[in-house]
C-alpha cells in the first residue's frame, strides 16, 4: 500500500464495516481523524491512509466484543504508536474491562493463565483483512472507472 495513499471515507467505512456516521461521529470526536487529508469544511471529502483504516477495524473489533469506548479511546495512542509497520505478533486482548497489549505469546499465555475470561484482536491478522478488502475496494472502484 502506498504511505500517501487516501481512501474517501464512503470507501473506509465500508471497508470497515461501520456506518459512514459513526465514521464522522469518530472523527469529529477525535476518535481516529484522517492522517491523509481532513474535512475542510462542506462538501470537502475526508481521506484516511491504510493504517487508518486498520486502528479503525480494530476499533471495530473491540466494540464487537463489549469493550466501551471509553476504554478504546484510552488504548488507542498505543496501538497508534504500533502501527508505523505491520505489527507482526502484536495480539489485543481483553477482559471486557481492561485492554491489553501483547507482543509475544508468553505475555498472552501469562495473562491467560491468570484465570480470566479474555478476547484477543491478532492485529496483524487485522492489518492482512484490511489489505485484501482495501485491494478489492480499489479493484471494484477501477472496474467502475473509479480510478
Amino acid at each position: 500500500m502506498a504511505e500517501d495513499e487516501g481512501f474517501r471515507a464512503p470507501d473506509v467505512a465500508k471497508i470497515v464495516g461501520i456506518s459512514y456516521r459513526q465514521l464522522d461521529y469518530w472523527a469529529r470526536t477525535g476518535l481516529v481523524t484522517p492522517s491523509v487529508k481532513d474535512a475542510g469544511g462542506s462538501g470537502t471529502q475526508r481521506e484516511y491512509s491504510f493504517r487508518d483504516i486498520v486502528l479503525l477495524r480494530a476499533i471495530k473489533n473491540l466494540l464487537d466484543t463489549g469493550v466501551n469506548l471509553q476504554r478504546i479511546r484510552k488504548a488507542i495512542d498505543f496501538l497508534r504508536g504500533h502501527l508505523k509497520k505491520p505489527p507482526a505478533g502484536l495480539t489485543l486482548l481483553s477482559d471486557g474491562n481492561k485492554i491489553y497489549a501483547c507482543e509475544s505469546p508468553n505475555e498472552v499465555m501469562d495473562l491467560l493463565q491468570r484465570g480470566q475470561g479474555v478476547f484477543g484482536i491478532a492485529v496483524d491478522k487485522v492489518w492482512s483483512d484490511v489489505e485484501g478488502s482495501v485491494k478489492k475496494t480499489v479493484r471494484a472502484a477501477a472496474r467502475a472507472g473509479g480510478a
